[in-house]
């Protein structure tokens, strides 16, 4: 992983706004899926495909590929946009998608290229992270572990019992982000599930802790490439983020967890992306 430069982090901005693109593509045609969790999810999924993680679309199983998890998966219309724009699946599947017999469903499946695990029953993916970065302690492999949980997913007692594993056998190689957003299905977090003190709590586990802004994509790449990988602890981003962020009138309202635009708001959303990706394009 190069160090990041001022182009570098211009280019990933613009190839996460075109990911917003496709993501409102995905939705407004299917008329189905979760956008706003998408949406709040792209800065970090984009970052890590496109500078961070050691991956080849042209071999997705490749041996010392560093693994992803989309723990929430219901928010799978960032991952199908980051996947196909990376080169693992042609983007004609995408038209597919919500329809009848589709290999895209509204889940991950690993019927996808690049598709680590079947996700989406909330709580269960991080397990499955610390039974990957555990093998690669045994096995000698030097390929990290990256797994993305939704807030309201951190309500699941399955999460704590993944966290003590996690310290307890020192998964350095193992990093969880939680998409901080605030919203879930039912509301906001603190009402549905108090979640904090959340820094302390998983201290309390042993993991590092590290607070970004999970929208702002130098502060993202620079913690990525800072991270200490060698210190005998697992790595929590806690990744603040806004909850349909890009798109102005979906910004921290919770019925855009699963929403989907008429016809007027696609268009004026498209509009707004569009102005930012030809601003970035001007510096570019």
């Amino acid at each position: 992983m190069l160090k990041a430069n001022k182009q570098i982090i211009s280019a990933l901005q613009l190839k996460a706004e075109e990911i917003r693109k496709i993501v409102l593509d995905i939705v407004f045609s299917s008329k189905s899926g979760h956008i706003g969790g998408s949406l709040s999810s792209v800065d970090v999924e984009t970052a890590l495909y496109f500078h961070v993680m050691n991956i080849d679309p042209k071999n997705p199983q490749l041996e010392g590929r560093d693994r992803f998890i989309l723990s929430k998966g219901h928010s799978v219309e960032a991952l199908y946009a980051v996947l196909s724009t990376a080169g693992f699946f042609d983007k004609e599947l995408l038209k597919t998608y919500g329809q009848f017999n589709s290999k895209l469903a509204g889940h991950p499946t690993k019927k996808i290229p690049g598709v680590e695990l079947n996700s989406g029953a909330l709580g269960h993916g991080l397990s499955v992270g610390v039974g990957l970065a555990i093998a690669a302690k045994m096995d000698e492999k030097a390929y990290q572990t990256y797994v993305l949980m939704g807030d309201g997913e951190q309500g699941e007692g399955s999460i704590y019992e993944a966290a003590m594993s996690g310290s307890h056998y020192k998964l350095d190689n193992l990093v969880a982000i939680i998409d901080r957003n605030k919203l879930q299905i039912s509301g906001k977090t603190e009402d549905v599930m108090s979640l904090e003190p959340m820094r302390e709590r998983w201290e309390a586990f042993g993991w590092e802790v590290i607070d970004i802004d999970g929208n702002n994509m130098q502060e993202i790449v620079e913690t990525f490439e800072n991270m200490d990988h060698h210190n005998a602890k697992p790595k929590l981003l806690i990744s603040h983020t806004i909850k349909g962020c890009g798109v102005a009138y979906m910004e921290k309202v919770a019925k855009w967890h699963h929403g989907v635009p008429t016809e007027e708001q696609y268009n004026e959303a498209i509009a707004e992306i569009d102005e930012r990706i030809k601003n970035l394009k001007s510096q570019l």
